[in-house]
């Protein structure tokens, strides 16, 4: 997925608007306008569409981090991803949330998609370990709908 479809899906997710992901832009230090959000969040064929670079998304995650868990002064900052991928993601989220491997399993369950604890854990390993797995777009678009559906949010409308 690129990172737009994950920040517009987060913000409905969060139900926030362009200030509270400037918010949490800044947890992370980092400084995101909200017309550059707006960019960043219409459609990919809609006219002022922007890509959203990696990093950008690395750093609102580890602001949602931070708002959701707190930032602890004396613990090392979090890395910055320059290149982000569907994994990536997916630790991030499942770490700003709070999430065990449980949770992200009764999470696909309920949004109907079939995966078993074993193919979960693989997704969370390092990507030189011999059981890695990619995790896939559609398996991430399904958590972010689930994401929504668990914490408040009506579920998006199936694309």
């Amino acid at each position: 997925m690129i990172s737009n479809d994950i920040i517009r899906s987060l913000r409905y997710t969060l139900k926030t608007n362009n200030a509270g992901l400037v918010r949490l832009w800044a947890l992370a230090e980092a400084v995101a306008t909200p017309e550059l959000i707006d960019a960043w969040v219409r459609k990919e064929d809609d006219a002022g569409f922007q890509r959203c670079p990696d990093i950008m998304l690395s750093l609102l995650l580890n602001g949602l981090i931070y708002d959701k868990r707190g930032k602890d002064e004396s613990a090392p900052a979090l890395v910055v991803d320059r290149r982000m991928n569907n994994n990536l993601v997916l630790k991030k989220l499942r770490i700003a949330f709070s999430l065990k491997t449980d949770d992200i399993l009764a999470i696909m369950t309920q949004q109907q998609f079939r995966v078993s604890m074993p193919e979960i854990t693989a997704m969370m390993r390092a990507p030189d370990h011999k059981n890695y797995r990619e995790c896939g777009d559609q398996f991430l678009r399904y958590f972010l709908r689930g994401l929504t559906v668990r914490f408040g949010g009506k579920p998006e409308p199936k694309a």
